[in-house]
């Protein structure tokens, strides 16, 4: 128990002291107000619209429930970074957008975030292709094919409080580097 304790006082300092710095990683964004749209959380059934979240800190990916690789990696990134954070992760909306509009259902999704630990911490939206194309093409997530075999980017969005784009991030963020982002964004930097 004490090591434990000693762990994560080891882990706040560091932290700490990277938030200091402010350097956050990944690739700047131009910090423009990050397009708005509306979709429904799978698990939920309650209508979202990105707008409605500013003042606070937006984690935004894309994935699909049947993935077999990147998207569950990047599931299990989001809930190692949210644990990290500790009681910051409250001020951090995590979202994804479905990139499969047949496969995804709030069945399926709300299996997902389940399997994946992220139950009431990750809203899954989904929505007609129509809506979900137009939110793909915003962010520039290239999409084809669907069901078992959906081929797509693997952005990951970070928009600050003032609902502007700040980082994109890819799966193979790691989980420290990605609570460090956040972290320093939940700081208002």
């Amino acid at each position: 128990m004490r090591l434990r304790g000693a762990l994560a006082l080891g882990l706040a300092v560091l932290l700490t002291a990277a938030c200091s710095s402010g350097k956050l990683v990944g690739e700047p964004l131009p910090s423009q107000i990050a397009p708005d749209f509306t979709l429904t959380d799978g698990p939920t059934g309650q209508v979202i619209t990105l707008s409605s979240l500013k003042g606070q800190v937006v984690l935004l990916t894309f994935l699909y429930t049947r993935c077999p690789d990147a998207c569950p990696l990047t599931a299990e990134t989001i809930r190692a970074a949210r644990d990290t954070l500790g009681d910051a992760a409250k001020d951090v909306v995590f979202v994804a957008v479905s990139v499969d509009p047949q496969g995804d259902t709030p069945a399926t999704t709300r299996q997902f975030v389940h399997d994946h630990n992220l139950d009431g911490s990750l809203r899954y939206l989904i929505g007609p292709q129509a809506a979900l194309s137009r939110v793909w093409q915003m962010y520039s997530v290239a999409q084809a094919g669907d069901g078992a075999n959906v081929l797509h980017s693997d952005a990951i969005y970070l928009i600050d409080k003032n609902a502007r784009g700040r980082i994109l991030l890819h799966s193979d963020v790691t989980p420290a580097d990605l609570a460090t982002d956040l972290n320093i964004l939940i700081q208002g930097h």
